[in-house]
């Protein structure tokens, strides 16, 4: 259990492999007026690879990430599963009385999804609550070590994030996540919610419609919740395709993303663009988040498998008990979203006590809007919110 200074640090081995593949790249053809109907334009793949190839520096993006994230190692043993060296970055705040919080990104994010938020969280300045920001790679994802056999679910991520935590002496703090992190919260909420989480938030709320609401017609709903549910719709009809493929067949995808940079590129660009609300990526930006993946400890076909064991045999005793957990829980409603729920069903996800619904902002809230999801978590916590004092003895204020 013993913390280990840890700095990104990339072989020359290893870029030069990567420039060798990229020099070697064969890209397909592409009908003239597709646009992005069929997936990621050939015209921005070829400008992205063209800069990975020539002017995109690793070194300085590695560098920088360095440089901004405190990050480290630690042994987590896992029930089942041994035990499993994960990569995190903790960063403390100075304010005394700081709120631990466990940040848990998804696919295709990565720790870095916490580069912008951490420090928003981290000050606590004008009034506002202060946080201590733990941000792990999840196993398998970024530096962690993955899992070494089959089984390894929701209940397994969530025990993994739960003892580290411990293990850096959170005996009680709240948690945040988005995509795979809002289920893995949900069920750290239930599985260790009242005794050490203290209090979850999420930017993804996805309920789910009982057996009465499934027969309702959807002018039943408001407005704003029936565009909620025909976008979900069209979601699942036009923009799922990746989640069948990793949740049935991870194994056959995961040839062409390790073997082929440009492979992967594609596959993650055309989430990175398609799920954001219009956010203006640069080239370095896609291929930093991009290079994480293909640098990783263990592979990019790693972070594939989280889909099949959640969503196939096997998995019936790591899926969240039904009932849902008392402990304060809090939304952030963002507009690109790719997956809604009007408000009846996802208040069934436990306590409901804050909401906030936003202009701007798609699925990678942290990271697009970092500036309006920190304002929801210090509304949420901040002294006249309805989560303060959640986890006792640290309201998050100096003094």
């Amino acid at each position: 259990m013993t913390e280990t200074s840890f700095k990104i640090t990339t072989t020359d081995e290893q870029l030069t492999l990567l420039q060798k593949k990229l020099a070697l790249t064969v890209l397909p053809d592409e009908l003239e007026d597709s646009g992005r109907d069929y997936g990621a334009p050939l015209a921005d793949i070829k400008r992205l690879v063209a800069r990975w190839r020539d002017g995109f520096d690793w070194r300085a993006q590695e560098a920088a990430i360095n440089d901004e994230l405190p990050q480290f190692t630690r042994d987590i043993d896992v029930e089942g599963h041994g035990t499993l060296n994960i990569h995190y970055v903790h960063m403390k705040s100075g304010q005394a009385g700081a709120i631990p919080l466990c940040f848990i990104h998804g696919w295709p994010g990565s720790f870095i999804e916490a580069r912008k938020l951490a420090p928003l969280l981290v000050g606590g300045a004008n009034g506002q609550p202060s946080f201590h920001v733990v941000a792990l790679s999840l196993p398998g994802y970024g530096f962690s070590q993955q899992p070494r056999k089959k089984g390894f679910g929701l209940a397994q991520y969530a025990e993994t994030a739960h003892k580290l935590m411990l293990a850096l002496g959170y005996t009680t703090y709240v948690a945040q996540g988005g995509d795979w992190g809002a289920m893995i919260t949900q069920t750290m909420s239930r599985a260790y919610g009242e005794k050490h989480v203290k209090a979850w938030h999420t930017n993804m709320p996805i309920g789910q419609p009982d057996a009465e609401e499934k027969d309702l017609s959807i002018s039943s709903y408001e407005p704003e919740e029936q565009i909620m549910i025909k976008n979900a719709e069209h979601w699942r009809k036009q923009e799922s395709a990746y989640l069948h493929i990793q949740r049935t067949k991870p194994q056959t995808l995961g040839y062409g993303i390790s073997d082929s940079p440009v492979g992967l590129l594609a596959w993650i660009h055309e989430k990175l663009v398609s799920w954001s609300d219009n956010y203006p990526w640069t080239d370095d930006e896609v291929l930093t988040w991009v290079s994480i993946y293909w640098f990783s400890r263990a592979g990019p076909t790693a972070s594939l498998r989280i889909y099949y064991e959640v969503f196939n045999k096997g998995q019936e005793d790591t899926r969240p008990p039904s009932k849902a957990s008392p402990i304060p829980l809090g939304f952030s409603i963002f507009p690109g979203e790719i997956m809604g729920s009007p408000k009846l069903w996802r208040d069934r996800l436990g306590n409901v006590v804050f909401e906030e619904k936003h202009e701007k902002g798609g699925h990678f809230a942290a990271y697009e809007v970092p500036e309006l999801l920190a304002g929801d978590l210090h509304k949420m916590f901040g002294k006249d919110g309805p989560a303060y004092g959640a986890v006792e003895g640290s309201d998050g204020y100096s003094g």
